[in-house]
């Protein structure tokens, strides 16, 4: 991660005396901002006649970058345009820090300058979403390169603002811990599966308790989830050479005596089993553990941070492959909470492995379980690949997450997962619960309903980020959600 490390620095400095290699200063389509109105001054009123001659829309992302500007100290001026005023929100501001970022890092430039938080009205969430824009901007990813990214020329990243409080230093640092989280999530996603499986997941869990002494981690390994009788979880990783982790983190810095729980899918490779999945982009199943890297992450963060709460993490780790040795469709499963599951699509694993996972979380009687899963394709289908899917039996658990979401812009839909509607979906004959539901209707909804019957009378919420966990195409990569709303959520619980 060496090459995604950012010195960010928090700067009280004058605009026009600000030495830095690029300024960035926003404009709006219907005006200056305060900022760019100080400069323009500076300036003698080049910036106005610039948008005045239609040189800069103020559209959203837009760029002027102008150079040697007389009146100021920086080497280079950048405007960028976040649209519409009265639409300015933390998924505009990111667009156009992504833009100013993206051309920045293909300069020499060693230093750039962020002057935007004026026209922010929460200078707290919109300082943590631009250094959320910059880092994912800069963040490579070369781990299996055999020719590593050079380094770059930027050096530091300055967030100009004319005075600062604790309030605000504080939202610095929680920017510094969510880059970081989510370059955490970011490098586990993008890794293969050859790279990433179960026990070097378990590894990279340890080493991050190595890090943060306030991490404690505990592996069980086969043997042991057998005695406690997980034979829906081992029942989807005997198909597999790798043999299962359930990895369980804890941290506890004089946070509230409950925990907690953070439960995440850590499928490592998934091909479906027996129920194959077809060819075409199944390299992209390496990030059906993209949910447990999420847990990963954020463990990082707050860790970083040193959050003040008590948070437990679960995380069921295996691989999904056909074999002699691997489940048949029509195979009956006896989870640890002694429910027996009639596996009738080996495809449908996520649910089958976080069943246990559910189950061992509830020991530690929890405030609150939140589970984080790639666990449909049918979400996709309803929501596509901006929103997740939100699902709980608590109301103010999920009006929670939703806030969070919100704050964060790493957005939610709610979905029903009524009992006298959608349980009856999954009878069995030969079990007491089938693992899918007949035909292709209420897919998501379902499998949230499956894992609602492990989780005993705890508020407990699924997010199921089967569309946003990572990217495809050109673009291919993991995304880091939903770090973000995760982390904002906890504050919630500190003490």
């Amino acid at each position: 991660m060496s090459n995604n490390q950012i010195n960010f620095a928090l700067s009280t400095d004058a605009l026009a005396t600000h030495e830095t290699d690029v300024l960035v200063v926003g404009i709006c389509e219907e005006a200056l901002s305060n900022e760019a109105k100080i400069l323009d001054k500076a300036m003698s009123g080049q910036i106005e006649a610039l948008k005045d001659a239609g040189d800069i829309t103020g559209k959203v992302g837009s760029l002027l970058p102008l150079f040697n500007v007389e009146g100021i100290k920086a080497k280079r001026l950048l405007l960028v345009g976040f649209g519409k005023e009265e639409k300015l929100n933390l998924k505009n501001l990111k667009k156009g820090v992504t833009a100013a970022t993206n051309w920045v890092k293909g300069t020499k430039a060693e230093s750039v300058t962020f002057a935007l938080l004026d026209r922010c009205v929460e200078k707290e969430t919109s300082l943590p979403a631009l250094m959320q824009a910059v880092g994912s901007a800069l963040y490579i990813y070369d781990e299996c390169k055999s020719e590593k990214a050079p380094a770059r020329a930027l050096k530091t990243v300055h967030i100009l603002e004319k005075e600062t409080n604790d309030r605000l230093e504080n939202a610095f640092n929680y920017g510094k811990a969510l880059v970081s989280g989510m370059n955490f999530t970011k490098d586990l996603g993008n890794a293969p599966g050859n790279v990433i499986y179960p026990t070097t997941l378990a590894e990279r869990a340890q080493k991050l308790a190595e890090e943060f002494p306030s991490i404690t981690v505990k592996v069980l390994d086969q043997a042991e989830m057998e005695k406690l009788g997980m034979g829906s979880l081992l029942g989807v990783a005997q198909g597999s050479d790798e043999p299962p982790k359930l990895i369980v983190l804890e941290y506890n810095n004089e946070g509230k005596e409950k925990p907690v729980a953070l439960v995440g899918k850590g499928v490592t490779f998934d091909s479906g089993g027996i129920s194959l999945k077809p060819g075409a982009a199944m390299d992209e199943m390496k990030f059906d553990m993209c949910g447990a890297a999420s847990v990963l992450g954020t463990f990082r963060a707050v860790a970083e941070l040193g959050m003040k709460l008590n948070v437990v993490g679960v995380i069921p780790a295996v691989e999904n492959m056909p074999s002699g040795k691997a489940c048949k469709p029509g195979d009956v499963l006896t989870s640890m909470s002694g429910i027996t599951i009639e596996n009738l699509n080996t495809d449908a694993e996520g649910r089958l492995i976080l069943c246990d996972a559910l189950t061992y979380a509830t020991q530690y009687e929890p405030e609150a379980i939140v589970d984080i899963a790639t666990l449909t394709g049918a979400i996709i289908v309803a929501l596509g690949y901006d929103v997740s899917g939100l699902f709980s039996n608590n109301d103010a658990l999920a009006e929670s997450l939703k806030e969070s979401a919100f704050k964060a812009d790493d957005q939610v839909w709610q979905f029903p997962i009524w009992e006298d509607t959608f349980q009856d979906m999954l009878e069995s004959n030969f079990a007491d619960i089938a693992n899918i539901s007949p035909g292709r209707g209420a897919g998501s909804i379902t499998a949230a309903c499956f894992l609602e019957r492990f989780v005993k009378e705890i508020p407990w919420a699924h997010l199921d980020v089967a569309g946003t966990a990572w990217t495809t195409g050109k673009e291919k990569g993991a995304s880091a959600r939903p770090v973000p709303l995760l982390l904002n959520f906890l504050k919630k619980y500190e003490a």
